[in-house]
């Protein structure tokens, strides 16, 4: 089967690519369409995650796994598309480059048939230019009492530390 997903960067502006890539392929296939789609060179690290229909995180599905044998994740290459999205569940979110956090939502639009001749993947459209830096995000805290989210210390004074008895060349 075709799946054909529509993946967005999480901008303000419309930035999107639709590509269309056989289901049994790999996530790290898929990781190289994207890439090569928004024109990234592909030498950052990247991960995949688990979604629900809020676009919340679940689990990850790394590009290599760094975590030295304690609590080993899933990886792209072992993983293929139809393991993670399907009729009923058709949201990833796709992160590359985690120094710029470059943030996609991804959504399986539509299933096909292959058509005889063509190959896949394929790039369906595109729309945008991807900007010279990643758009930033704004991060909140989380909701501590379900009413209100929880803030810094607005009272803390930075001259308390003023008298705390360190001495002038402690180094």
């Amino acid at each position: 089967m075709i799946y054909r997903f529509r993946i967005i960067l999480d901008a303000k502006e419309d930035i999107f690519r639709d590509i269309e890539i056989d289901s049994e392929n790999t996530l790290e296939e898929f990781h190289n369409s994207i890439t090569q789609s928004f024109g990234f060179e592909g030498q950052e690290m990247a991960s995949f995650y688990v979604s629900n229909e809020q676009w919340e995180q679940g689990e990850e599905i790394a590009l290599f796994d760094v975590s030295e044998g304690v609590d080993s994740i899933r990886i792209m290459n072992e993983t293929s598309i139809d393991d993670v999205a399907n009729k009923n569940e058709t949201r990833l979110l796709y992160v590359y480059d985690f120094l710029s956090m470059w943030t996609f939502l991804v959504e399986l639009a539509d299933i096909a048939e292959a058509e005889p001749g063509k190959t896949y993947p394929n790039l369906m459209f595109s729309h945008g230019e991807i900007p010279d830096e990643a758009p930033e995000k704004e991060f909140k805290a989380e909701k501590t009492d379900g009413n209100e989210e929880e803030d810094f210390d607005d009272e803390f004074d930075h001259e308390d530390y003023g008298d705390l008895d360190f001495d002038e060349n402690w180094n």
